[in-house]
């Protein structure tokens, strides 16, 4: 080998090192540059708080003056004093299934985002007020898992605002877990349907099944638990998982029972909405019961 090309090959390993360096650079600074964003972002929030916070009676929204749709907004990182609005082991409702830190979650920053709407504010939960909104009344989370941990941790939050021992007994009566708040005479409870019409994935314990089995017009059997709510909060996340599903039509055991494979989504939860919503509407006295179906986020998965 001359010199020369010696030179040479010297020369283009010093260009791809410098090429590397370069680009090393440019990942560090730009991943610096978004985490001094994200800070960014808390930092100025936590500025702005004591701001808001004095103008916040001029924010709420009063029926009198204008109306806030509480739907419309954004989350936003609060990490003042308000937040989060109950420890995960102090609440004596908490669940193993939901217990995030208890078996080793990190990050707790999650605990400190909450919702902001576009033109009011919401005033921080306050358990007695809650209460005093549903006294006499039965408000019951109606679903799977989404709004089994909505019902956990409304008790949890509860908990934590009343600042004092609540009667800790939930009670089950099949699908049905009831808190009863005795000195207010409310009811929050859960009802666990899945899917909202009958299926065999119907118990709140072992309801994995490899193959998930749906009565797509039958819902009286989880129905009649829900007729004498004042408040009723749906959702159902499942129909979503798998790509395709067994559809019957008939009764289970039944001879005569006819089973289909259905594979569009869209067409099996519409199905199943329909059932749902007629039942709703010959059942439910809608001067009486609020009625509220809770979506997800399309980003969940």
């Amino acid at each position: 080998m001359n010199f020369r090309t010696c030179k040479s090959r010297f020369k283009s390993s010093d260009n791809l090192v410098g090429l590397f360096l370069m680009t090393l650079f440019a990942v560090a600074f730009y991943q610096t540059l978004d985490d001094y964003h994200k800070t960014q972002e808390e930092q100025q929030y936590a500025t702005n708080y004591e701001e808001r916070k004095s103008h916040k009676k001029d924010r709420i929204a009063d029926s009198d003056h204008q109306s806030c749709n509480l739907f419309s907004g954004r989350w936003v990182f609060d990490n003042t004093s308000s937040h989060p609005l109950y420890e995960e082991r102090k609440c004596s409702f908490m669940m193993n299934v939901y217990a995030c830190q208890k078996y080793g979650r990190k990050d707790f920053k999650y605990r400190n985002w909450r919702w902001q709407p576009h033109h009011c504010d919401l005033p921080r939960f306050n358990g007695t007020e809650l209460l005093e909104k549903i006294r006499g009344k039965k408000l019951v989370f109606v679903g799977d898992s989404l709004n089994e941990n909505q019902w956990v941790s409304m008790l949890c939050m509860m908990e934590s605002s009343l600042n004092q021992s609540l009667h800790k007994s939930v009670i089950r009566n099949g699908n049905l877990f009831t808190f009863h708040a005795t000195e207010y005479n409310a009811t929050i409870g859960f009802y666990w349907s899945p899917l909202l019409v009958e299926s065999n994935a119907d118990d709140p314990e072992n309801h994995r099944v490899k193959d998930r089995i749906i009565r797509i017009n039958s819902i009286e059997k989880h129905a009649r638990h829900w007729i004498d709510a004042d408040i009723l909060v749906f959702d159902s996340f499942i129909w979503w998982l798998d790509s395709t599903m067994t559809i019957l039509f008939g009764s289970f055991g039944s001879s005569d029972a006819i089973y289909k494979r259905v594979e569009m989504k869209l067409r099996r939860y519409e199905m199943a909405l329909n059932t749902w919503s007629d039942w709703l509407e010959i059942n439910v006295n809608r001067t009486k019961t609020k009625l509220f179906f809770m979506s997800f986020s399309p980003s969940y998965y």
